[in-house]
């Protein structure tokens, strides 16, 4: 694997040997809502939380999926991004994610910590489907390859049905829409900065 994803990946590993061992670390470190401290519940926002957050993760099971499709779309993406572009596209997915979920948790009555690389696997996933759109990708259930940019619009729309419904709680669907929007966002500011520098 690239460098980049290779250390992503172990650090989230480390973390979350980390979080078997002093669990506390969560509550600084996980995202929490802009308006948490008014609830006196011995947590608050903090301007770091919007990069800390995606390196804790709630369950073995959460960290292996987030990590496992880190392995599949980072590696091919940072190959094409170069090592610095790519650190600076997950950070930016990251960090969208984060302010997306901040701006949904305003609209909610629920106060609870977001945590998990979803936001910036997201953001690669996105990636992934616009620079290798033909690419197939295995579905778990049921087991069907599909296109990776059928994949990934097909993946967005259930994104969005889910967190508008309602209907899967404790995941952060706005967050994993808001990881996909900062790393689009990213890409045609890019795109149109080449346009310009060419001409």
């Amino acid at each position: 694997m690239p460098p980049a994803t290779t250390a992503l990946i172990v650090a989230n590993i480390g973390v979350f040997l980390l979080q078997s061992i002093v669990p506390g670390i969560i509550v600084p470190f996980a995202l929490w809502p802009l308006a948490t401290g008014s609830y006196n519940i011995g947590a608050s926002f903090g301007v770091w939380q919007l990069v800390t957050y995606a390196f804790l993760h709630g369950t073995l099971l959460h960290l292996a999926f987030n990590m496992f499709a880190l392995y599949m779309f980072g590696g091919a993406i940072e190959r094409v991004f170069g090592t610095r572009r790519y650190v600076t596209f997950y950070f930016t997915s990251v960090v969208s994610a984060a302010i997306t979920q901040l701006v949904v948790a305003m609209f909610a009555s629920n106060v609870y910590p977001t945590v998990g690389a979803s936001g910036g696997v997201f953001g690669l996933l996105l990636a992934y489907g616009m620079y290798f759109p033909n690419n197939r990708i295995m579905l778990l259930i049921p087991p069907i390859p599909l296109p990776a940019r059928v994949f990934v619009v097909l993946y967005a729309v259930l994104e969005l049905f889910l967190g508008v419904t309602g209907s899967q709680e404790g995941v952060a669907h706005f967050a994993h829409l808001g990881g996909m929007i900062g790393g689009y966002a990213l890409l045609r500011f890019w795109r149109t900065g080449f346009r310009r520098s060419s001409r």
